[in-house]
């Protein structure tokens, strides 16, 4: 499969940058607010449910992760919550990217973790890149989803 490069400039494909980062797990430790940039960058292992629901990749080479590399620009601010920084260690397991508009372009960019972690970039505007870095590898399991 062709690695994976998306570019988000509004909120509908910032939802799509979402559901290819669906169930990605990041360390603490890969994620940095560079301030004086205005940017927000992150190394993920990102499931790949495209593979995973292509049925015409055999049964056991469905499940892989893949490292890829995440940046929002513009960012003018970044709150926390529930994530403790001087715990580097600990892995964050990504739920959704969510977008919150303020005074047109601007507003808030979510990302909501388990365990009821989350952070928020204040940005200018959405302007984001996902983009693959090459490494990928079998997964030990299929994230699964309760309610069916």
């Amino acid at each position: 499969m062709n690695e994976l490069k998306l570019i988000a400039l509004d909120a509908e494909d910032l939802m799509v940058l979402s559901a290819h980062l669906q169930d990605a797990v990041v360390r603490v430790a890969d994620m940095a607010y560079l301030k004086g940039a205005k940017r927000f960058a992150a190394v993920v292992s990102r499931f790949d449910w495209a593979q995973a629901n292509n049925p015409g990749v055999k049964e056991k080479d469905r499940n892989i992760r893949r490292r890829s590399g995440l940046r929002f620009e513009r960012v003018t601010a970044a709150r926390l919550h529930g994530i403790d920084l001087a715990k580097k260690d600990r892995i964050l397991s990504l739920l959704a990217i969510s977008f919150e508009p303020g005074t047109e372009p601007s507003g808030t960019v979510t990302f909501s973790f388990s365990g009821d972690a989350a952070i928020r970039l204040e940005v200018e505007c959405v302007e984001a890149e996902l983009k693959d870095l090459g490494a990928a590898w079998t997964a030990r399991r299929k994230p699964e989803h309760g309610g069916g």
